[in-house]
């Protein structure tokens, strides 16, 4: 039996690669009514923003650290400094250590990918748990199940995780999002049963590449894409505008300059098919949380769980090679069978013998009404709805326009748990925090962050005050927009504003430099030296 005065559970669920228009509430035609029914009964963020990559957005997220102070400033490989080290940081705190700490038990299912460089045709040689491949367990889940790297084969995982060993896996039936929501079911049940507070960091890999869905999901989208991604992005754009999740003001960024339009691509019928599945992997993961929802009702503990939703960047243009993928990921299924690696049109997508992207186009389309996409720090690669739904607490739904950050979730979560953030952690100093609390905003009260926010990844590099922001993509110059009157980043002013220009880009140097960002011209050829180290890389 619930209490008002008993703490809340908590569920932070992250979602990868989707982009800022995918869901239903956000004005796509995708299905996603569980998710809809959160974000109409809680908190809708509009101006959400995340670190526009995988590994970076997570190591923010959990320890409430810019990525660069958590050890993770590009990716997994170690680059030789604290700041990119590709794995956290030991003064960087996670929600799980502290929230363990505080009397929570500490449940995660999904992915991690903040634990070290992994390439999945080495998967004989990893060294799981070595003090630079950290696992969950080894910063402060009590329960893990998932994947350590950063992709997976969803109907034939290379490596699952099941607590601290390797977990024997059956390919008959098998799919990666039915099998981490399983877990996290079993784990809300155990936390219920002994009656402790639960925190559980429900990781999905979906929609993240390959392209993989059953084929019951891909038939409700059979022929939705046949009209092209010109008119699925505008419609999108002009759902999102009649719910006011935008400004009017706002013009949709025109389609991207490497994108053909519709009329003149050749494959129609197969490209509709790809974005068929990625539209169906999106479905998934909604029954995925529809079935976390049944969960905490049947166990009648819904009313004092707090439930965060969100995406750990833009939606990708990655694009798979026929050639170039099996060099990285097992081409072989577990059942022996060979997998077609690359975006081919002679296949249909969607299957377990086949490993897709939905490619630059239909990412344009997922970022609608924004420019670019995940790696950029523009709009299109940084932006994600975020949904706070907890019955007990959020009275008044409603969307909340603050600019916030995947940096504020730790001190959000703390917060809403009753715990404090440490000075030290193990009898060692740890960081302060860089993030904001979100709690007044979900107790009805006005709310406006104090501090700037700040961007980088791979050279592309932001830094947002108030309404402006200044952005650049890696080498280019800076661009410089008025996010109140223009967050589609149309009108450049920095030539309008040389005074303000200066202004954020010292501030930007200052919080490069105390955060350890390295020079990218310099970097990247130390990184592509170690690919070319590695064996996986060929």
């Amino acid at each position: 039996m619930e209490t008002a005065s008993a703490r809340p559970n908590i569920i932070l669920v992250l979602v990868d690669d989707m982009g800022f228009a995918d869901l239903g509430v956000m004005g796509s035609e995708i299905r996603t009514p569980n998710i809809d029914r959160l974000a109409r009964g809680g908190l809708l963020f509009s101006s959400m923003y995340n670190c526009a990559r995988c590994c970076p957005t997570r190591a923010a997220l959990l320890t409430g650290l810019y990525p660069h102070k958590a050890g993770i400033g590009h990716m997994g490989a170690n680059l030789g400094t604290p700041a990119y080290q590709g794995y956290l940081r030991n003064d960087a705190a996670t929600i799980a250590e502290l929230m363990r700490l505080g009397g929570y038990r500490t449940l995660m299912s999904g992915k991690w990918h903040v634990g070290g460089d992994f390439w999945a045709r080495l998967v004989d040689t990893w060294r799981v748990g070595d003090v630079d491949r950290p696992t969950p367990r080894q910063r402060g889940f009590d329960r893990f199940y998932g994947i350590i790297d950063g992709v997976t084969h969803f109907f034939s995982p290379h490596y699952i995780m099941e607590d601290d060993a390797r977990a024997e896996v059956s390919p008959a039936g098998f799919y990666f999002t039915d099998a981490i929501t399983d877990k996290a079911i079993g784990m809300i049940e155990e936390s219920s049963a002994m009656r402790k507070p639960f925190f559980l960091y429900l990781a999905h890999a979906a929609p993240h590449w390959p392209l993989h869905a059953h084929e019951e999901d891909i038939a409700k989208y059979d022929g939705a894409y046949s009209k092209g991604w010109d008119k699925i992005r505008t419609a999108r754009h002009e759902e999102m505008l009649s719910r006011n999740v935008l400004e009017q003001r706002w013009a949709i960024s025109p389609r991207d300059e490497q994108a053909p339009a519709w009329d003149d691509v050749k494959s129609k019928d197969w490209e509709g098919q790809r974005m068929a599945v990625y539209a169906a992997m999106v479905d998934r993961m909604d029954q995925s949380i529809g079935r976390v929802l049944d969960a905490l009702r049947r166990l009648s503990i819904d009313g004092n769980t707090l439930i965060l939703f969100l995406s750990d960047n833009g939606g990708c243009a990655e694009f798979m090679a026929e050639d170039g993928w099996a060099k990285f990921m097992p081409d072989i299924h577990n059942d022996g069978r060979k997998i077609e690696m690359g975006n081919r049109p002679s296949l249909r997508p969607g299957g377990p013998l086949t490993y897709m992207s939905y490619d630059l186009p239909w990412a344009n389309v997922s970022n609608a009404p924004f420019r670019l996409f995940k790696h950029w720090v523009h709009e299109g690669g940084i932006s994600t709805p975020m949904i706070a739904y907890w019955p007990q607490r959020i009275r008044q739904p409603k969307i909340a326009h603050a600019p916030c950050h995947v940096i504020d979730l730790m001190p959000t979560i703390l917060e809403a748990a009753g715990i404090s953030y440490p000075r030290e952690f193990g009898g060692s100093p740890i960081q302060p925090l860089d993030g904001e609390s979100l709690m007044p905003l979900m107790s009805g009260k006005d709310w406006s962050r104090e501090r700037p926010l700040f961007w980088e990844h791979e050279g592309n590099s932001a830094i947002r005050i108030g309404n402006m922001k200044l952005v650049r993509k890696f080498n280019q110059p800076w661009e410089l927009y008025d996010m109140e009157k223009d967050r589609t980043e149309l009108n450049n002013l920095v030539g309008r504003n040389e005074p303000l220009t200066r202004r954020l880009t010292r501030e930007y140097d200052e919080w490069a430099q105390d955060a350890g960002v390295l020079d990218w011209n310099k970097t990247l050829p130390k990184l592509l030296k170690l690919w070319r180290m590695d064996n996986a890389h060929g």
